[in-house]
C-alpha cells in the first residue's frame, strides 16, 4: 500500500510540472495562469482588437478669391441738343408764348401787361387773316381746291343739287330693284321687325324691289305684313345672322350684299343699299356720286413712293408730284 501511494503522488507531480511547463510561453506576453489565477478559465475569451486611430479631420475648404469684374465705366449722360428758338411772332412762337403773355396779364393787370397781351393778339389776328385772304385766292383759282366744284355751296345750287341728288337715287333705286332683291329674316317676337317691316313695304311698293320673308321661328309677323313668309331652313346661318330685323340684297344667281343687321330708317336704308350696290359693281361710279348731289371730280391720293423728301422740300415740286397723282378713283 505505501508502495503504491508514492507511485500516486510522484505521477501526480509530474504532471502538475508537465501541465505548469505547458502553460508558459516565452514569447507571449500574456501571465500565465498561475500568474493571473484570477481570471479563472477563459478558454474562450476573445482577444479585443486594438481600436483604429481616429482620422484626421479634413482641413476647411478656403474660398477662392472672387476674380473683379472690370466694368466699363458708366457712359456720361448725353447733353440734350437744344432746339433754337422760333423766329418771334412765328406761328411757332405765338403757340409758345402767347399764353405766357396772357397770364402775366392776368396776374399782374397793369395797363402795359394789358395791352402787351392785345397786341400780340393783334398781330396774330392779322396774320390769320392775311392766311385766309391768300387761301381763298388760291382755292377760288384752283378746281382741285375748290369744293364749289365737287358739290354747290350757294343756297339755290344747293336746293337744286338736292333736287337732283333725289331724282338720281329714285332712278338707281330703281334701277337696282331691277337686278337684286331684298332678303329680310325676322322673328314673330321681334318688336324691331314691326319697325322695319313697313320701311321694308314702302321700299319695295315705291321702287319695285321684291321682298323675301324668311320667319327664323315660323311664325307670322303680327301686325298683317309679309303673311306669305318662308321659314328658315339654314340659310339665316349660312349668312351669319345674329339679331334681326336682318336685310339683305340678293342679285341672282349667287351675289349676296349684307344690308343691316338691325333697324334703319328709310334714308339710311336707301344710303346703304346704294353703297352695296356700288361696292358690288351693280351701278357706275358717276351715278353713285349724283345720288349724293355731287360731281364727279378727279380725286388726289398720292403714293408714298411718288413723292421724294427733296420735293416736299420745295413747295412747287411738292404741289406739282401732288396734281400728277389726280385720277378718278372708284
Amino acid at each position: 500500500m505505501k508502495k503504491l501511494f508514492w507511485f500516486l503522488l510522484i505521477v501526480s507531480n509530474l504532471l502538475a510540472n508537465h501541465l505548469a511547463r505547458g502553460m508558459e510561453t516565452p514569447s507571449s506576453s500574456e501571465p500565465s495562469f498561475y500568474q493571473d489565477k484570477a481570471r479563472g478559465w477563459f478558454w474562450h475569451e476573445e482577444k479585443l482588437e486594438p481600436e483604429p486611430e481616429p482620422e484626421p479631420e479634413p482641413e476647411p475648404i478656403k474660398p477662392k478669391p472672387v476674380t473683379e469684374i472690370n466694368l466699363p465705366p458708366p457712359e456720361k449722360p448725353k447733353e440734350a441738343i437744344k432746339k433754337p428758338e422760333p423766329a418771334t411772332m412765328s406761328a411757332e412762337w405765338f403757340r409758345k408764348n402767347l399764353d405766357k403773355y396772357r397770364d402775366k396779364a392776368i396776374d399782374d393787370p397793369s395797363r402795359e401787361n394789358v395791352a402787351a397781351f392785345y397786341y400780340l393778339q393783334r398781330v396774330m389776328l392779322d396774320k390769320a387773316t392775311k392766311f385766309t385772304d391768300v387761301a381763298k385766292q388760291v382755292v377760288m383759282s384752283d378746281p382741285m381746291l375748290d369744293e364749289n366744284t365737287r358739290r354747290p355751296l350757294s343756297t339755290a345750287a344747293v336746293n337744286e343739287a338736292n333736287r337732283e341728288s333725289m331724282l338720281t337715287t329714285n332712278k338707281v333705286l330703281s334701277s337696282i330693284a331691277k337686278k337684286a332683291g331684298i332678303l329680310f329674316f325676322f322673328r314673330s317676337d321681334c318688336r324691331y321687325c314691326e319697325i322695319e317691316a313697313p320701311i321694308l313695304s314702302a321700299l319695295e311698293n315705291t321702287f319695285g324691289f321684291k321682298v323675301y320673308a324668311v320667319s327664323l321661328d315660323g311664325k307670322p309677323m303680327p301686325g298683317g305684313f309679309y303673311t306669305d313668309f318662308h321659314t328658315d331652313d339654314g340659310q339665316a346661318g349660312m349668312l351669319g345672322v345674329v339679331s334681326t330685323p336682318a336685310v339683305f340684297m340678293l342679285k341672282p344667281p349667287s351675289d349676296i350684299a349684307p344690308i343691316t343687321q338691325g333697324v334703319l330708317a328709310m334714308d339710311e336704308l336707301v344710303g346703304r343699299i346704294i353703297m352695296a350696290a356700288r361696292t358690288a359693281g351693280w351701278i357706275d361710279e358717276e351715278s353713285f356720286d349724283k345720288s349724293r348731289g355731287q360731281n364727279r371730280v378727279p380725286s388726289i391720293i398720292p403714293s408714298p413712293t411718288d413723292i421724294t423728301p427733296e420735293m416736299m422740300e420745295n413747295p412747287v415740286d411738292m404741289i406739282n408730284a401732288i396734281r400728277r397723282q389726280a385720277r378718278y378713283t372708284p
